[in-house]
């Protein structure tokens, strides 16, 4: 150990430079860099005996100010991080910073690590990572591995770190080979400046993808004030042959259209003069068949469609036009096409199934790909004389379910999402169960575009659940998922599914736009995302859009009818008549045309109306040795057990005659 200066610090600071000494010193544990806030896991690093502070040696020596090559036009100063700071991100990584932080006037911050790094790599002096092992590429056109695991990327350019060679990750930095050696300045591109290696200060899109790069290194032309993604400069190579092309580096100043993807290029393309298209650099790599979240089928990429070969060539993610003279996904079968950048631009969105033309899309093998009977939910029985089931076994229910078009009773359900039932359902001779058509369809396993996690996720008939997306409980069927435990109910899928939906309340088509902001038409909410119509201003948030039909309230002894127009001008009558507060006449709204009732939608429905009553409550443990069925009392209101009020709402009733044992919802243990 060797004693040295203090470094701002009340006592003399010990020099640790081997492993033994480390251990020696310290007394708690892996001790915190009272610099930047990290482990001190590793030599060398400062230690004081007496108070249990710890430094970094190269927090310890780094300078106060820094003139860095990557930004030329203020100095670093090494500071406390900014008091309105909620919370501060290294520029570079991309991390959260601790303690002391390089701070820039101009906005930026940097890990005292980052700042030296990338000042070494600026000087070609990284002698820390002479003896750093190599480690090879894990993803690339040529071992056509499907899907990327790790999905760590380099610091430097931003992409997948396993892309290419790079450090072994116990360097501390996620840094391809080739980044370590970038040169600080080029004059490729054909470009009227020469381009150089800086940190993006001022947060610009790229003059060739043009996405927003967070963090890394780009080029930039300071006088033109335009930035340059270090993996959209074209490398020093003149051929690259993919998906049976023989593409050649292009250079040209003037914009052009990409063949693959139909978005517009600057600078540098890629050409292949056999079939006469030109390409951006990454469009080059572009799989030729995926699965991805938006549609059940695997879907197909090509260069250009045929106009007749879509009844409607809107983009069923966007619901935009797709040009078919450039590149798009598609699936034939379904006859559904897709922006390229819809449906990639999401990168857990989709997997790859072939990067090359191994396939074609109407062969034996694809027509495997396309679909999974072992997640078919139901087995057919009986078909009448033009092919229709008339008789199916579904997987969750113990009896054989009869197909019917029409239903006497009004006040029926629908086991799967909720909702009632009124035509196209399958029921059970033997039990009150029952199923729309579209329902029993439901796949075993889906993958649905707004769930995050990428697995399928499993259907399940639930004994109880909320849903993660419209935050309802319901006794129903739903989708879960097995890696964060979400749950999802058949209402929220079929509302946020894909392609046209039809609604009772409106002559249109609507369509899900997931970036849509606005205010809904039928409960006048602030939404984000909503289910629009192409030919008018009617737009519903998903919510609304599963709203029942027909409900039942104590307020009225028929079911109220979901209504979508008040035609009664008297302002007098716009008013709820559970809630007696003032009514919207332009909101939808629940009537009884017998009674003249009206009555707010949230009045009727209350807080749980997509449980079915009477259903049996399992439960694990409880303090009443009888089963529970689902109830909601309409004309007297016995006393809960637990608080000792009134069960006007969801309770739990005993199912056993003679009895009187009732549990509100909310008291259940």
């Amino acid at each position: 150990m060797e004693e040295s200066q203090n470094f701002g610090h009340e006592h003399p600071l010990l020099l640790l430079i081997n492993e033994e000494q480390m251990m020696m010193s310290h007394q708690s544990g892996v001790a915190d860099c009272w610099r930047c806030g990290e482990k001190v896991s590793s030599a060398p690093c400062f230690s004081c005996l007496e108070c249990g502070f710890y430094l970094h040696k190269q927090c310890a020596e780094a300078p106060l100010q820094i003139n860095h090559p990557f930004h030329h036009d203020h100095p670093l100063v090494l500071q406390e991080i900014p008091s309105h700071y909620g919370r501060c991100v290294c520029d570079f990584c991309r991390k959260t910073c601790k303690m002391l932080v390089y701070h820039c006037s101009c906005g930026l911050d940097f890990h005292i690590k980052c700042a030296l790094f990338t000042y070494h790599i600026a000087g070609n002096n990284l002698k820390e990572l002479e003896h750093v092992g190599y480690k090879d590429p894990l993803f690339s056109a040529e071992n056509n591995v499907e899907k990327l695991e790790d999905l760590t990327i380099c610091f430097v350019c931003q992409e997948p770190l396993a892309n290419y060679t790079y450090f072994s990750p116990d360097c501390g930095f996620n840094l391809h080979k080739k980044c370590a050696a970038l040169p600080l300045k080029i004059n490729e591109m054909g470009h009227k400046h020469p381009l150089t290696l800086q940190f993006n200060s001022k947060r610009l899109p790229c003059e060739m993808c043009p996405e927003n790069q967070q963090g890394g290194l780009v080029y930039c032309c300071p006088p033109c004030n335009s930035v340059f993604h270090i993996e959209c400069v074209p490398p020093p190579f003149v051929e690259v042959k993919c998906r049976q092309h023989a593409f050649a580096l292009f250079q040209r100043r003037a914009p052009f259209i990409c063949d693959a993807c139909g978005i517009q290029g600057n600078y540098a393309g890629y050409i292949c003069c056999s079939c006469n298209i030109i390409v951006h650099k990454k469009c080059m790599s572009l799989p030729r068949i995926i699965k991805s979240k938006w549609h059940d089928h695997c879907i197909f990429h090509a260069y250009f469609h045929q106009e007749e070969d879509f009844k409607s060539r809107d983009c069923l993610i966007c619901h935009h036009e797709v040009n078919p003279s450039h590149g798009s996904y598609s699936c034939s079968y379904c006859n559904f096409i897709f922006h390229v950048k819809c449906v990639t631009e999401v990168k857990g969105s989709y997997f790859i199934v072939s990067l090359e033309d191994e396939l074609d899309e109407r062969s034996s093998v694809s027509l495997a790909l396309l679909q999974d009977k072992s997640i078919d939910p139901i087995t057919v029985v009986e078909r009448n004389d033009a092919g229709e089931a008339t008789k199916v076994k579904h997987f969750k229910h113990v009896h054989e379910l009869m197909s019917r078009d029409n239903i006497a009773e009004n006040d029926k359900c629908c086991d799967g999402c909720r909702l009632p039932i009124s035509t196209s359902f399958y029921y059970c001779s033997r039990c009150d169960f029952f199923l729309h058509k579209a329902c029993a369809e439901f796949p075993k396993k889906k993958h649905l575009w707004f769930h995050p996690c990428q697995n399928p996720l499993i259907l399940k008939l639930y004994n109880f659940f909320v849903c993660r997306i419209c935050g309802y409980l319901s006794n129903g069927f739903g989708y879960g998922c097995n890696e964060c435990d979400g749950d999802i109910c058949f209402r929220c899928v079929i509302a946020l599914s894909p392609g046209a939906l039809t609604c009772p309340g409106h002559e249109h088509p609507l369509f899900f736009y997931k970036r849509y902001i606005g205010q809904c038409s039928v409960c006048g909410a602030d939404v984000r995302g909503a289910l629009r119509c192409k030919d008018c201003n009617f737009g519903l948030c998903q919510i609304c859009f599963s709203l029942p039909t027909t409900a039942q309230h104590k307020c009225d002894k028929h079911l109220l009818e979901l209504t979508y127009h008040d035609d009664n001008s008297y302002s007098e009558c716009h008013y709820c008549d559970i809630c007696e507060e003032p009514r919207d006449p332009n909101l939808w709204f629940y009537h009884c045309a017998t009674c003249d009732t009206s009555a707010h939608i949230n009045c009727v429905l209350e807080r749980y109306p997509y449980i079915k009553l009477g259903e049996l409550f399992i439960f694990k443990k409880g303090d009443h040795p009888h089963p529970l069925a689902f109830v909601k009392k309409m004309c007297y209101y016995p006393e809960c057990v637990k608080c000792g009020k009134p069960c006007q709402d969801l309770a739990l009733e005993c199912a056993e005659s003679g009895c009187n044992y009732i549990v509100h919802w909310e008291c259940r243990e």
